[in-house]
């Protein structure tokens, strides 16, 4: 089990416009096989960041979802809303429960 987790920072006059494509992405990876969930979220205190969480079954559904055209397409669409940093990380879970 994978769960990728970051944030994203954008140009904060685009953000409209970031939204708009994270919520096809969003629509379109969540029926993706090995996918268990997938969201952007906007951040409160910062209009230029927006934060990352992903859930994969496996590696292979991850390299299955970099390889899948809305990918590229999305890709692309987040080049072009002022791109400033990026900081996403990999997380191999090996176990899971309840928090309480």
């Amino acid at each position: 089990m994978l769960v990728i987790a970051g944030t994203v920072t954008i140009d904060p006059a685009r953000r409209e416009e970031a939204m708009t494509a994270a919520v096809v992405m969003m629509e379109e990876t969540r029926r993706e096989p090995g996918n268990l969930a997938y969201v952007f979220s906007g951040d409160f205190e910062s209009e230029a960041v927006v934060h990352i969480f992903e859930h994969w079954e496996s590696q292979e559904a991850l390299d299955a979802h970099f390889a899948a055209p809305h990918m590229a397409k999305f890709q692309k669409t987040l080049a072009g809303l002022g791109l400033q940093d990026m900081s996403v990380q990999k997380f191999q879970v090996s176990g899971v429960g309840p928090l309480f």
